[in-house]
């Protein structure tokens, strides 16, 4: 099931792929070029939700075969499954969930590669990524020599990211634009810090820690970030890892 997402995201881009080929073999001369792109993130919101993550972006062409983009909005972490829980918790309810994404990149369209001017076609560029999250949660947890009792979490995120990436961008009647960008390798710093506030004892809280760390494996890619990480006694976790970054794009020209 992780991988879905990202198997459908293929899917749609072979099929876009395989009918852009048939169609016409050279750009129309003298048909006029649009420069700006307002679009929506539609692969964020297939992974965490419409509900949690409401991405917009603007690309604007400020070269023949060169453009600039960002892209700013609210993000917010899916609720973890319930089978997930372990160790005596269960996650009641997440009273709190809020964050933000923002990112950029600089795009170069490869005139000898493309049939069409940009910005349809393929292209390679430098990208950066800012996301932080915020979640506030309660807990109850039984075990079999006490009654339930309750625990609150707060969990703060921050990611920052770098890289390469490839893609092709479709444009279909002349207005609407679809952006796959499927091969963007690049390297990310992760700090993530989670509070625990109860009666618990200490081995119970870090108990706690490992059932967040877990549920937090369940989104793609986190599972390989936090492969061998794990929330310390105070319960923080810094780290660099490799990164991998695809995105699919909805947008209008003007």
């Amino acid at each position: 099931m992780k991988h879905k997402p990202f198997s459908i995201i293929v899917f749609l881009f072979l099929c876009f792929a395989f009918f852009d080929g048939f169609s016409q073999s050279e750009q129309p001369s003298g048909e006029k070029q649009y420069k700006n792109i307002i679009r929506y993130n539609f692969s964020g919101a297939l992974l965490m939700g419409i509900d949690k993550y409401f991405v917009l972006g603007y690309e604007r062409i400020i070269k023949k075969n060169q453009s600039f983009s960002v892209n700013a909005g609210p993000v917010a972490l899916a609720r973890f499954r319930e089978e997930s829980t372990r160790n005596g918790f269960f996650l009641k309810d997440d009273f709190k969930n809020t964050g933000f994404n923002i990112s950029a990149d600089y795009r170069f369209y490869m005139p000898n590669e493309n049939k069409y001017i940009a910005p349809h076609g393929l292209y390679l560029g430098p990208y950066v990524s800012y996301n932080e999250f915020h979640r506030e949660s309660i807990w109850t947890y039984s075990d079999s020599s006490a009654q339930n009792r309750q625990a609150s979490t707060n969990f703060d995120a921050k990611v920052l990211s770098f890289g390469i990436e490839l893609g092709y961008q479709f444009v279909l009647w002349k207005r609407v634009a679809l952006d796959f960008a499927l091969i963007g390798p690049g390297v990310g710093f992760y700090r993530m810090d989670l509070d625990v506030s109860s009666t618990l004892s200490a081995e119970q809280k870090q108990n706690l820690r490992e059932q967040v760390r877990g549920g937090l494996t369940e989104y793609p890619g986190v599972n390989y970030i936090l492969s061998d990480k794990h929330f310390n006694t105070e319960g923080t976790i810094r780290t660099w890892a490799l990164g991998y970054r695809y995105i699919v794009h909805v947008g209008y020209l003007f």
